[in-house]
């Protein structure tokens, strides 16, 4: 299968699951701190949409930019990762 450009591709956490075809994903990033060359935790939230509605809170998803599906939503959930432990 051919791919479609370049996509920007992240992999993160679900944390919310409680919207239809919908799941939040927090991104956690390590980036050096330019002055004291500390390491400093970054998130950011994306809006995604998981057409089966697979996805549950703590599952490590793989999400990819896709064009604008709503007013939130720029995301898409590829695949599930890990499952979340139950």
């Amino acid at each position: 299968m051919k791919e479609r450009g370049l996509r920007k591709k992240r992999v993160g956490t679900v944390i919310s699951d409680k919207m239809d075809k919908t799941v939040t994903v927090v991104v956690e990033r390590l980036v050096s701190h330019p002055i004291y060359k500390k390491y400093v935790r970054r998130k950011a939230k994306y809006t995604a949409h998981d057409e089966r509605n697979e996805c549950r809170v703590g599952d490590q998803v793989r999400i990819v930019e896709t064009r604008p599906l709503s007013k939130m939503k720029r995301w898409r959930v590829k695949d599930i990762v890990r499952r979340a432990a139950l």
